[in-house]
């Protein structure tokens, strides 16, 4: 079993920057695959950023440029910073680990609103 903690969500206004925070422990061991999805009231959970442990990175084309994912492979931990935050990504952010299974933060909540 692998548990995730998200941190750093929060209210933000348009344009403005937050980072988002996960830490990952329990059965770490092999983890490859870390990232970020996200969900919108009334829509699908989506991709937001993906980062490998040799940090190699994927990013959904809506928040390329805008955001930047890094992990510390030391620390277990992955991170999301985003910025010119638009009203749009207003939605719960979860954590994403990979190891044999897939495991799933809480969620932490960023809104976007002046």
């Amino acid at each position: 079993q692998v548990q995730l903690v998200e941190s750093g969500g929060g209210l933000v206004q348009p344009g403005g920057s937050l980072r988002l925070s996960c830490a990952a422990s329990g059965s770490i061991v092999g983890i490859n695959m870390m990232g970020w999805y996200r969900q919108a009231p009334g829509k699908q959970r989506e991709l937001v950023a993906l980062i490998t442990r040799a940090g190699f990175t994927n990013y959904a084309s809506s928040m390329k440029g805008r955001v930047t994912i890094s992990r510390d492979n030391a620390k277990n931990m992955v991170y999301l910073q985003m910025n010119s935050l638009k009203p749009e990504d207003t939605a719960v952010y979860y954590c994403y680990v990979n190891t044999v299974s897939a495991y799933w933060g809480q969620g932490t909540q960023v809104t976007v609103s002046s």
